[in-house]
């Protein structure tokens, strides 16, 4: 396969179809926590707030500046994460790094669009932005665990 039929397969419509409708967007006005993350090779920002509430997220909200791969991993989550567990948003990141990294099997329900992204494990540059919302939802939520654990 040439370089240009691998970069079109990349940015699939799919891929630019989330990347155009990514739910969520904005800034929660009280969140439990917030995290932003920056992939440092492209500049790719991601910033999420989050409520929870019995243990599970209760509100999500996030600002997203970064590539189509990374706004497409950011519509998925978005979509996803409201009434998922802590727990629930490692096993996605796990397998989403792992799916990137080894070619391993797509991240659990209620994450598992995210295998659209398969076609960027070749891309090792992207997988930092590809990672963003679901490592910042994960560190936002262990802290918002925490802090109503005191």
């Amino acid at each position: 396969m040439s370089a240009e039929t691998d970069l079109i397969k990349l940015y699939s419509q799919r891929i630019l179809a989330l990347a155009a409708d990514i739910p969520r967007t904005g800034r929660l006005d009280a969140p439990d926590a917030s995290v932003k993350k920056r992939s440092p090779l492209c500049g790719s920002t991601v910033t999420v707030d989050l409520t929870i509430s019995d243990g599970r997220v209760s509100d999500y909200a996030q600002d997203v500046k970064a590539c189509a791969l990374g706004q497409a991993a950011a519509a998925v989550v978005g979509g996803a994460i409201v009434g998922c567990t802590p727990a629930q948003i490692d096993a996605a990141r796990d397998g989403l790094r792992a799916m990137l990294k080894d070619d391993g099997p797509p991240p659990p329900a209620p994450f598992a669009d995210l295998e659209v992204l398969r076609p960027a494990q070749a891309y090792k540059n992207r997988h930092a932005s590809i990672m963003l919302a679901l490592d910042a939802a994960s560190e936002a939520a262990h802290a918002a665990g925490a802090a109503q654990a005191v």
